[in-house]
């Protein structure tokens, strides 16, 4: 079944604009949808981002929603501003920074057609040497978080195998659809009729996190989180995060983990299940 017709895109720019257009070409390239069904929300760039891209639209005849915010709330807050315009059944969030060499998301379509379960699909990410990113993860435990930030440290067991089972590595190499306990935003499907009923993208998160907390809310509501391997997605982003244990993207990182403890138990060495994981707000109640 073609995605065309079924889903809309929505990208949230900030101050990459010629990203966002090499995103939008590969989108219109392999028919991912139609030019009406992508949306666009540009997050306050100090940049040129607004004026570039919509002399890109005009220059092209692109009929692509441009929404501009008047206040950066942060990734979440851009997901849900871009969702309102959204009127498709199915929503695909996409960061700007990733772009499509084919179209294999009618393997995730047909999905959702025989599983009403299914709640969020998350795409195969990959670097642009075709290396995989590993997009489907474990719910953090105290010592993943320790190990993620131990450099080159995970080379070596026991860093490696707590390494492994977090990006959940053995359930890639049979190369079909596998349950996760959560799949990164950086570009996942979902129905928008399950995004709003499950309350959208939690706004209280800047950056990072917030797509651990949508998936946790997603098992919650009694659904599935699923990630489809070959469905692919190329990932042109480098690592921020990783680069040092104390800069700004590790710091905004952090911050973000503390909130999410702050409603969700982050246990020291198994991971939390995810049929049982609950908001400390809903296990209070």
């Amino acid at each position: 079944m073609d995605s065309n017709g079924r889903l809309n895109i929505v990208i949230v720019n900030y101050n990459s604009y010629k990203l966002t257009i090499n995103c939008i070409n590969s989108i219109l390239n392999h028919k991912i949808c139609s030019p009406e069904d992508i949306i666009v929300v540009d997050n306050l760039s100090p940049d040129d981002s607004v004026v570039e891209l919509k002399r890109f639209f005009e220059s092209t005849n692109l009929p692509i929603k441009l929404y501009q915010s008047q206040v950066n709330n942060g990734y979440s807050s851009g997901v849900n501003a871009g969702a309102q315009l959204a009127d498709k059944e199915f929503i695909l969030v996409l960061n700007p920074d990733t772009y499509f060499n084919d179209n294999k998301l009618n393997l995730i379509l047909d999905r959702f057609d025989c599983d009403n379960k299914l709640g969020i699909a998350g795409l195969d990410l990959c670097y642009p040497n075709g290396e995989r990113q590993f997009a489907a993860r474990r719910f953090y435990t105290i010592v993943d978080i320790l190990v993620r930030r131990s450099g080159p440290l995970q080379k070596f067991w026991p860093f490696s195998k707590i390494l492994g089972r977090h990006l959940m590595m053995t359930e890639w190499l049979v190369g079909k659809p596998f349950e996760a306990d959560w799949v990164m935003g950086t570009g996942f499907i979902i129905r928008r009729s399950t995004f709003n009923s499950i309350g959208r993208m939690n706004e209280k998160y800047f950056l990072y996190m917030e797509d651990v907390d949508l998936c946790a809310r997603v098992w919650d509501a009694g659904l599935k989180v699923v990630c489809f391997p070959n469905v692919s997605l190329v990932h042109d982003h480098q690592r921020s995060s990783a680069k040092g244990f104390l800069n700004n993207a590790t710091k905004r990182h952090l911050k973000s983990l503390l909130l999410f403890w702050s409603d969700y138990k982050i246990p020291l060495i198994i991971p939390a299940s995810r049929y049982s994981l609950k908001s400390k707000q809903k296990r209070n109640v």
